[in-house]
C-alpha cells in the first residue's frame, strides 16, 4: 500500500525554510510527490517535527 501524502490543503511556504506549513513538504517534494518511491515517502513524514522546529525558529 502507498504512503498517502500528507497535504492538508493549506499550501502556504514559508520563505525562510522553503516548507509548506501544512504539510511540512518543499514545493518540490509536493510536486514529485506521486511518482516517489515509499522509502522517499517515509523519510519526509519522519522528518516533520524537525521540520516543525526550523519553521518555528
Amino acid at each position: 500500500m502507498s504512503i498517502a501524502s500528507p497535504c492538508i490543503d493549506i499550501c502556504k511556504f514559508d520563505d525562510k525554510t522553503g516548507f509548506c506549513i501544512g504539510c511540512m513538504r518543499t514545493r518540490d517534494e509536493c510536486k514529485s510527490w506521486k511518482k516517489m518511491k515509499d522509502k522517499h515517502r517515509r523519510k519526509i513524514i519522519d522528518d516533520r517535527p524537525s521540520r516543525e522546529h526550523k519553521l518555528k525558529r
